[in-house]
């Protein structure tokens, strides 16, 4: 599994914002979509494209287009939706499929009670948003999901990772095409799941604890 930890300085500053208790749901929102098109930028520099050909005003030339099927993107409900405009402010031309995803509170597995996806996603590159990357379960869950459906590879873009979610991806995705694109890797987890230092619970962040 490739991984990139960001070491970009607007990233760290956007990610300090995001961590500070005092930030209101709209600046958390408005930072969220600036960071994740931060991370797509480089999560995308391995896209697949074709080279096409382009009339300017003034010749003929050559240029690029991406190959078909397009790359799909995945956001995980409910907090994966606050990354979604970030991601498509670079590929406005993608689909979007959505997984429904919840954790256990007591057991901390995770199970999927909703999805809107392509029966069939043979060829095609997924993009999966989730903010948290905590114990992994819910991120590996969606990923063998996407694999079975016949997707070609998968990259996650998260804004904050635990050494322990990393971990139990890269085992559970062995020999998988898998990139993983973070903001900031952190401390560990607590012993209730929640990654330290963190940001607390990244949708009532985005939404309010009624969202």
């Amino acid at each position: 599994m490739r991984q990139i930890i960001s070491d970009h300085p607007l990233v760290a500053q956007k990610v300090t914002r995001l961590r500070d208790e005092t930030t209101g749901s709209a600046e958390f929102r408005a930072l969220t979509k600036e960071l994740v098109t931060l991370l797509a930028y480089e999560a995308t520099r391995d896209i697949s494209v074709e080279e096409i050909s382009v009339t300017t005003p003034v010749t003929a030339t050559k240029g690029v287009g991406f190959t078909q099927p397009t790359p799909l993107i995945v956001p995980i409900l409910r907090a994966g939706l606050g990354m979604l405009d970030g991601m498509l402010a670079l590929l406005p031309s993608a689909e979007v499929g959505f997984l429904g995803m919840a954790r256990n509170e007591e057991t901390l597995e995770p199970h999927t009670y909703a999805e809107r996806l392509p029966a069939d996603l043979t060829g095609r590159h997924c993009y999966v948003l989730d903010p948290m990357l905590a114990t992994g379960g819910s991120l590996a869950e969606a990923m063998h999901f996407l694999f079975n459906r016949g997707a070609e590879g998968v990259t996650a873009i998260c804004l904050l990772a635990a050494p322990e979610g990393i971990a139990h991806v890269e085992q559970e995705m062995a020999g998988k095409d898998v990139h993983l694109v973070v903001a900031a890797r952190d401390e560990k987890l607590n012993d209730v799941g929640y990654i330290v230092p963190g940001l607390g619970d990244a949708g009532d962040r985005l939404y309010g604890q009624a969202g």
